[in-house]
């Protein structure tokens, strides 16, 4: 039920955001060389990598690490990067992983390839187990600001209550935080 829920909200948003995602691409491509959209390699449901778009907020030249793990982050964005992620827009490409079914609305947030300690801790507290999220409990609940032990923590306490209502509660405290602008350091 959630997998038939996800793709009908997906081609939904897509269909809705279809021109504003258009305008961002087009802003990315005109403020800074390179792509529109970077394709990142994550951790998925059962630990397969998988490919993950964004809008591009970063420089090209920018190491494929996480973000709190750059010395100055701050250099590394784009004109229009900083825009994008304290709006979350940059996510809005992510509605295509959530139609190929690599993707849920709510799931823990797709780890990096190269965040070996996270995955470990998922792993060992069978959150792997999950398909990842656009957002999720963890996410309402510190988002970027989150130790990995706190974070794998609420992403195990998800796991154990999942359910139709403790998703829209999730979406609907995600919209508050998108719009208050909460737990974004970059």
């Amino acid at each position: 039920m959630k997998r038939i829920t996800d793709f009908c909200m997906a081609l939904l948003l897509s269909a809705v955001c279809l021109l504003p995602c258009v305008l961002i691409a087009l802003l990315v491509r005109l403020t800074s060389p390179g792509p529109a959209l970077y394709w990142s390699d994550r951790v998925g449901r059962k630990n397969a990598i998988f490919r993950m778009p964004k809008f591009r907020t970063m420089r090209i030249d920018t190491p494929a690490v996480a973000t709190h793990l750059l010395g100055d982050p701050d250099r590394f964005l784009t004109p229009i990067g900083s825009f994008l992620r304290k709006s979350s827009l940059d996510e809005l490409p992510q509605l295509w992983s959530i139609l190929w079914g690599d993707m849920s609305f709510v799931g823990p947030r797709p780890a990096l390839f190269n965040q070996h300690d996270l995955v470990a801790l998922r792993t060992q507290f069978q959150v792997d187990e999950l398909l990842p999220g656009l957002t999720g409990w963890a996410q309402v609940n510190g988002r970027d600001e989150l130790a990995i032990p706190d974070k794998v923590k609420l992403d195990a306490e998800y796991l154990a209550r999942q359910s139709w209502l403790f998703d829209l509660k999730i979406l609907f405290m995600t919209f508050i935080k998108v719009v208050r602008r909460d737990g974004v350091t970059h």
